[in-house]
């Protein structure tokens, strides 16, 4: 019995290095389909001799992404972007390269297609990320009609952006941003003793749910797995729902940077981000904040880690493993009570 081939597209990034290992451990033949195949060698020890294999792709040319294909039987797409540079556009990279890659998956035969989305992916939202997103889920599905689209919260790990971004950051500034207060929202009056004090934070920001990277490579695997899948949208959200100052206090102790949270308005981050977006590789953009006025949470519409039996990981069980790093030397090794 000949083994089962997968093509990845963007598997030597955050999330496709533990699909990757999965497939691998699963049996499945697994190509990595990149651009840059020197760095992805890393990947090779994961399986088996052969078992993995970097193969180069001009995601540009059409006629690349169906040799990536041929011979496949699934086919996976994780390419997906934060920010916009140069000719690295949210419409090149979510919707014209995501309908390339699911024609040229119908165009060879390819059984299977899963394609990464993101919660908070609409066509009205006022983020160009998002917009860009649910324009790419539409181009995916009419091109490989029974393509499964996961659309999974923000992704948190080792190698991720958002905690290791403000961890990083507490190093260097002696207050930290809670995105989505006012600067003062209220008045309250707690009792006799303490008649009134200052509100300031609110509710606590925006809301978010992530979802730790290893239960995201699993679902991808898991639904891979399904012969006839009913469900084409899966949203996965990690186990508990948090408010902006929630997470912010939980990089402050993880990292043992004590800072001074400040409700940021979003017309005050986005001066910054002006300025930052200058960066090679900037920690926020416009956009990005646009895409964070909202809140970041499941529906419940649609199935998830329940259908797919799969208990996620909460975020407290998973940042101590990692934001350690950041701690002074003298603490980096204390355990966190």
């Amino acid at each position: 019995m000949s083994r089962r081939v997968v093509t990845v597209f963007g598997g030597s990034g955050f999330v496709g290095r533990h699909v990757v290992q999965r497939l691998a451990k699963q049996g499945a033949q697994v190509r990595v389909a990149t651009r840059d195949t020197e760095a992805a060698n890393y990947l090779k020890p994961m399986g088996e001799i052969g078992q993995i294999t970097p193969v180069p792709v001009n995601f540009s040319n059409k006629e690349s992404i169906v040799r990536a294909l041929k011979g496949a039987n699934q086919a996976i797409n994780l390419i997906g972007i934060l920010f916009q540079k140069k000719k690295s556009t949210f419409e090149k990279v979510h919707v014209e390269t995501a309908h390339n890659i699911a024609q040229a998956a119908t165009q060879v035969g390819v059984k299977a297609l899963v394609h990464i989305s993101a919660l908070g992916a609409s066509s009205h939202s006022d983020s160009l990320y998002a917009r860009s997103k649910a324009t790419g889920e539409e181009a995916v599905k009419r091109a490989f009609q029974e393509a499964v689209i996961v659309r999974p919260s923000a992704i948190f790990g080792q190698e991720d952006h958002f905690f290791n971004m403000f961890a990083s950051l507490a190093h260097f500034t002696p207050v930290m941003p809670v995105f989505g207060c006012q600067p003062i929202s209220k008045f309250k009056f707690f009792g006799l003793n303490t008649p009134f004090g200052v509100d300031f934070y609110g509710e606590g920001g925006t809301r978010m749910q992530p979802v730790f990277v290893a239960d995201v490579a699993n679902a991808i695997v898991k639904i891979l797995e399904i012969k006839t899948n009913s469900h084409k949208l899966y949203e996965l959200g990690g186990p508990k729902v948090y408010r902006f100052k929630e997470m912010m206090e939980m990089v402050l102790k993880e990292s043992g940077r004590p800072r001074i949270l400040i409700p940021c308005p979003f017309s005050a981050a986005k001066f910054a981000a002006w300025f930052l977006e200058l960066l090679p590789k900037p920690p926020f953009t416009c956009d990005q904040l646009t895409f964070l006025k909202s809140d970041n949470v499941s529906s419940s519409n649609f199935p998830g880690f329940v259908e797919l039996a799969i208990k996620p990981a909460a975020v407290e069980a998973v940042l101590p493993t990692y934001l350690r790093q950041y701690r002074p030397p003298a603490r980096r090794h204390l355990r966190e009570a």
